[in-house]
């Protein structure tokens, strides 16, 4: 298995980057999570000025705070990225994921080649053993390119038309190329696990890979203030099972990573960078040798971030702690692993590496969501933590 330096995941303009974020810290009269800002490779304590992220996304001088607000130096973000890569839960400052009492949103089906896997899926009925048939005969049948259908266009709508004529419509379709997109709660506020941390597969699942995402950090306005990583942990039997099991499938303990930090947008970093980005995933085996490497452009996604976040936010739904939207995914990995024709799946001890040059990389391994370390630390015990420190008086 490689070994990945801390460096190489921080922003590869580093010196440019505005990054926040969130830490657990153990010393000094600080017990308790911490919101962060890097500057110059350095990770300096920013609580006392914005109790949580979704404070400072609000803020209209969120740029200001994370260059110049006071603070304690906690030391280099590599060092913080090493501790978190070694494992070390013992260690005095703590990374934690980068949002806090934000929602947790996703979007699904935004690329056509995970738009071809979902109807694969589906008519597989969640069983893996059955997926290359079904892809052969669904590929046959629509064929593999659904770049080219701009959603709701009078083009998706005759698409929709021949293949309910066939007998090949499928919900899968009608949110990957019809009006309305799909956005679904992926997880709570604070349940995320940030980079270095146990990812969670419910022990049900045979069948199940990684998602890798751009996650958009949105505030109260539907304003995009930033952009991270995430993994949007996905159980491809279950929800191939009926799609009415989307939250037994997606949302479980240890299900939504997210890091290592935002990027705020400024000058340097926009909405039209991400629209320009790369997401790369790679997958490395604990002990089989498996490694699945694969890349993702954003170039290709089939609806625009803004839409995205017109569809989840507006007159009809309000997030007043702002939210944290995945923007999908074009990765469904069809690598045979375990037997020819079987496909991907997971094995427990694998190594999720998700990277993006503007963002850096998100690293996680894989455990069963029964048997990771629980979630205990919510929104009512992070309000009574920074009421003890005295700090609810800084947003």
């Amino acid at each position: 298995m490689r070994t990945l330096s801390p460096s190489a995941c921080l922003p590869a303009d580093l010196d440019q980057a505005l990054l926040a974020g969130r830490v657990w810290r153990r010393a000094g009269g600080h017990e308790g999570p911490c919101v962060v800002a890097v500057r110059g490779g350095q990770v300096f304590d920013i609580t006392a000025t914005v109790p949580t992220t979704a404070d400072l996304f609000e803020r209209a001088d969120a740029a200001g705070i994370v260059r110049h607000a006071p603070g304690e130096a906690l030391g280099s973000a590599q060092a913080l990225l090493a501790a978190a890569l070694a494992g070390d839960a013992g260690a005095p400052v703590r990374l934690l994921a980068p949002c806090d009492v934000q929602a947790i949103k996703a979007c699904g089906v935004t690329f056509a080649v995970s738009l071809i896997e979902r109807v694969i899926e589906e008519q597989a009925g969640g069983d893996p053993a059955r997926a290359r048939d079904v892809r052969e005969t669904i590929t046959a049948l629509i064929g593999t390119d659904l770049s080219q259908i701009e959603p709701g266009s009078e083009a998706a709508r005759r698409l929709k038309a021949e293949l309910e004529r066939r007998g090949a419509w499928s919900q899968y379709m009608e949110v990957g190329i019809g009006p309305d997109a799909e956005v679904f709660s992926k997880s709570q506020p604070m349940s995320a696990v940030g980079f270095g941390a146990d990812i969670g597969l419910h022990p049900a699942s045979v069948w199940n890979n990684p998602e890798p995402e751009i996650v958009l950090a949105v505030n109260s306005a539907g304003t995009a203030v930033g952009a991270t990583l995430g993994n949007d942990v996905n159980l491809r039997d279950i929800e191939g099972r009926s799609a009415l099991l989307l939250g037994k499938c997606k949302d479980n303990n240890g299900s939504c990573a997210i890091g290592p930090f935002v990027r705020l947008f400024d000058e340097h970093f926009t909405l039209d960078s991400v629209r320009r980005e790369s997401v790369s995933l790679r997958v490395e085996g604990a002990g089989d040798g498996f490694v699945l490497d694969g890349i993702s452009h954003m170039s290709e996604i089939s609806r625009d971030p803004a839409d995205l976040i017109a569809q989840t936010c507006g007159r009809h739904h309000q997030y007043p702690d702002g939210f944290m939207l995945f923007l999908g995914t074009m990765f469904s990995p069809i690598k045979d692993r375990d037997a020819p024709g079987a496909g991907f799946t997971h094995h427990l001890g694998d190594v999720v590496t998700i990277s993006a040059p503007a963002l850096g990389a998100l690293v996680n391994t894989v455990g069963l969501c029964t048997e990771i370390a629980p979630w205990t630390f919510g929104v009512r015990a992070l309000y009574r933590n920074l009421a003890q420190r005295g700090l609810l008086g800084a947003a």
